[in-house]
C-alpha cells in the first residue's frame, strides 16, 4: 500500500508538468493566433502569402518534429541554445513549439468564424457612425466567441493529450514517469494516466458544454 501511495504521488507530481505545459500553451496561443488570423486575412498580398505559407508549413507536419527541431535546431546549426539548462529549458522550448503550433491551429479557427459573420453587420456599424475598432469589439467579437467555441473546444481537448509529446525532449511528464514503472516490471502506472487524462478532459467539457448554453445568444 505504502508503495501505490508513493507511485500515485510521483504519477500526480508528473502530471503537473503536463498542467503547466497546458496553461502556459494557451496563455500564449490564444492571442498569438489572432495575430496570425489577421495576417492570413490581411490586404497586403505578399503578408497574407508569407503568413498562409507558414500555418501550411505548421499545420502540415508533426508536433513532436517541431518540438525537436525548436530544442535541437539552434544547436545543430552552431548556434548556441536560447534555452535554460536542465528541465527548465526544456520546458520553455515545448511551450514555445506548443504556442506556435497551437496558434495556427486557433488562427484558421478564429479566420472561419470572423468571415462566417454577415459583412452586412459590418456595414450596419459603419452607418451607425461606429469605428471599424468599435465594429470588430461590439459586434463581430460577440459573434465570434459563440461560433469558434465548439471547435475550440475540440483543439483545447487535444491539447490536453498533446503535452504527452514533451517527453520526446526529456520533459518528465506523466507518460514518461508511468514508463519507467512499467520498465520495472508495474503494468498500472502506464494505465492509470488514462485517469488523469480523463479526469481532466471530462472536467474541460463540462466547462465548454456551460459556456455554449451561456453563449447561447443570436439565433
Amino acid at each position: 500500500m505504502g508503495e501505490t501511495a508513493v507511485i500515485w504521488g510521483r504519477l500526480t507530481e508528473a502530471f503537473w508538468l503536463n498542467c503547466q505545459l497546458f496553461g502556459l500553451t494557451l496563455l500564449f496561443a490564444l492571442p498569438l493566433g489572432l495575430v496570425v488570423s489577421f495576417g492570413s486575412m490581411s490586404r497586403l498580398a505578399p503578408l497574407r502569402g508569407v503568413v498562409k505559407t507558414f500555418v501550411w508549413v505548421i499545420r502540415g507536419t508533426p508536433l513532436m518534429l517541431q518540438i525537436l527541431v525548436i530544442y535541437l535546431g539552434p544547436g545543430l546549426l552552431g548556434f548556441t541554445s536560447p534555452w535554460p539548462s536542465g528541465g527548465s529549458g526544456r520546458l520553455v522550448a515545448a511551450v514555445v513549439a506548443f504556442a506556435i503550433n497551437y496558434a495556427c491551429y486557433f488562427s484558421e479557427i478564429y479566420r472561419g468564424g470572423i468571415e462566417a459573420v454577415p459583412r452586412g453587420q459590418t456595414e450596419a456599424g459603419q452607418v451607425l457612425g461606429m469605428t471599424k475598432t468599435q465594429i470588430f469589439f461590439r459586434v463581430t467579437l460577440l459573434q465570434v466567441i459563440k461560433r469558434i467555441l465548439p471547435p475550440m473546444g475540440n483543439e483545447i481537448i487535444t491539447l490536453v493529450k498533446d503535452t504527452s509529446l514533451a517527453n520526446v525532449i526529456a520533459n518528465k511528464d506523466i507518460i514518461m514517469m508511468a514508463k519507467e514503472y512499467s520498465a520495472k516490471g508495474l503494468i498500472w502506472p502506464l494505465f492509470s494516466t488514462a485517469v488523469f487524462f480523463l479526469v481532466f478532459v471530462g472536467a474541460l467539457t463540462l466547462l465548454f458544454g456551460w459556456l455554449e448554453k451561456r453563449l447561447d445568444y443570436f439565433k
